[in-house]
């Protein structure tokens, strides 16, 4: 796959300057970029309690300093960049709870600025020897997040790309407003919902984002379709920065590297859980390879060696295994 370096690498913003791609900026500095790992479950540890259709993004509304905690620990742990707590913060989300628009967009920025603000914080802490400062990426959660009935694990909401756009683009506008680097399109289960969202990401010159999938198995996101035309259908998203995989198995992630890498010559991210299994009706996890990601040193080389240039981790996982995988490119 071949694309323009020029048009690959930098966007216009709004007044005509070019703005640079914050994932090749890193990576022209670094053979990897680390992404950080759950927040859901560090604010569990703090003794949040998350049953709640808002999930981590009810935080925001009486202990926001736990957000800006875990951000730091991660940061602390080697990541390059956090993921805001704002998976499941969406205007309608917070209408639901009686929050007007005004309160949900001002805590839907409040997302950006804990995780910058923890960003700041320790980088002023002192020497970080070859590091490049962390960015900060928004999260963006896909439309069945905000159903929280587990739809993002399926993808067949039945709705249509006018909903999807109109559902995700104050959220988006709002994050971009705070000061994101770039946006997380995270936890995406449909190729119709990536490409509302890739489309509506030319509403916001010089802006860049990841595009980030749930999966059905190593080779089909969780509707079906296989990642090879997910791949093919985002090559020619010029804002598109990195495509992956996350919220998935790593028993599946190394196959869906690959697959990716095979068909895309944007980098590839991968950021699996921690192996459990999901229960969308009791909101819990169960059994599966927990165990088996102890040690996420190991993991995070067979995903390099697969393709992935951004790697990280996502539900159930700590800031601990981001360390391990922080060592492996890091004395």
């Amino acid at each position: 796959m071949t694309e323009d370096p020029q048009k690959k690498h930098n966007r216009t913003d709004p007044a005509g300057a070019p703005r640079q791609d914050p994932i090749a900026d890193l990576l022209s500095r670094h053979p990897v970029l680390i992404l950080d790992g759950a927040m859901a479950t560090e604010l569990e540890g703090r003794g949040c309690d998350l049953d709640d259709p808002l999930w981590s993004a009810r935080v925001l509304l009486d202990h926001p300093g736990h957000i800006r905690d875990v951000h730091a620990d991660y940061f602390r742990a080697g990541a390059d960049c956090a993921i805001t707590a704002s998976y499941q913060a969406t205007v309608e989300g917070f209408a639901a709870r009686g929050i007007g628009e005004e309160e949900a967009l001002r805590l839907i920025r409040l997302t950006v600025e804990l995780a910058a603000q923890a960003r700041d914080e320790f980088w002023a802490g002192g020497d970080h020897g070859d590091r490049s400062k962390p960015i900060v990426a928004a999260s963006v959660g896909p439309y069945g997040a905000y159903l929280a009935d587990g739809s993002e694990y399926v993808g067949h909401y039945g709705v249509s790309d006018e909903r999807l756009a109109q559902f995700h683009r104050p959220r988006m506008r709002a994050l971009i407003e705070a000061g994101a680097d770039l946006l997380a399109f995270e936890t995406i289960p449909s190729l119709q919902e990536a490409l509302v969202l890739a489309d509506l990401l030319e509403e916001f010159p010089g802006t860049f984002a990841w595009m980030s999938f749930s999966l059905q198995n190593g080779r089909q996101i969780s509707e079906g379709t296989p990642l090879e035309q997910c791949a093919l259908a985002l090559e020619p998203r010029a804002g598109i920065a990195a495509i992956g995989v996350n919220c998935a198995p790593s028993s599946a992630a190394a196959e869906a590297v690959a697959v990716l890498a095979a068909h895309t010559s944007k980098p590839v991210l991968v950021y699996p859980n921690s192996g459990e299994s999901y229960d969308a009706s009791t909101k819990t996890w169960h059994g599966g390879e927990s165990a088996a990601c102890g040690d996420m040193a190991d993991s995070a080389r067979a995903w390099h060696a697969a393709g992935a240039r951004l790697i990280g981790g996502c539900c159930r996982t700590t800031p601990e295994q981001i360390a391990r995988i922080a060592s492996v490119w890091r004395a």
